[in-house]
């Protein structure tokens, strides 16, 4: 069975591709609170689909809302049905455009725990360029080495599991 799930994870090595996410820790060390300038940490800072904003605070002490351009003004929020509220939450950036998050609790959001950014669409990856093959090589020759592991390593499982 160990070596089924060893192949298992050998083919999803394979065929995963990187991620260019970010995680972004909202506050820094600092963390989701009362009385941090959110602005200024954002400021400068690239967000994009596919990103991750995460709100660590202490559960009970504070939620975070996400609301509207007015709401963010106002400080109010009309829906807190769906307040996250676990004290480590982790807000996946769907779409481009502007968000705007607050902290319900009180007058929380009056002092500072108020959090707007704009969401730029997904980072593509950089073109890799093809390298111009040398006169007299085979492109057959041109396999990185990684990949040769990665097909070494999922043979030698194949062949563990034949032999088990």
């Amino acid at each position: 069975m160990a070596s089924k799930a060893f192949l298992i994870a050998i083919l999803v090595a394979m065929v995963a591709t990187p991620s260019l996410a970010t995680d972004h820790m909202v506050g820094d060390d600092a963390g989701w609170k009362v009385g941090f300038n959110y602005t200024a940490w954002a400021q400068g800072k690239p967000f994009h689909v596919g990103d991750t904003l995460t709100f660590m605070y202490q559960k009970g002490q504070h939620n975070v809302l996400k609301v509207t351009g007015p709401e963010f003004q106002q400080c109010v929020a009309l829906n807190t049905s769906d307040a996250l509220t676990s004290g480590n939450d982790a807000v996946t950036l769907a779409k481009p455009g502007k968000k705007w998050y607050i902290c319900g609790f009180g007058d929380h959001c009056s002092k500072g725990m108020k959090l707007v950014i704009n969401v730029l669409e997904a980072e593509a990856p950089a073109p890799t360029p093809n390298p111009t093959p040398k006169p007299g090589s085979s492109s057959a020759t041109d396999i990185s080495p990684f990949k040769s592991f990665v097909w070494m390593i999922a043979a030698l499982a194949v062949f563990k599991m034949i032999l088990a």
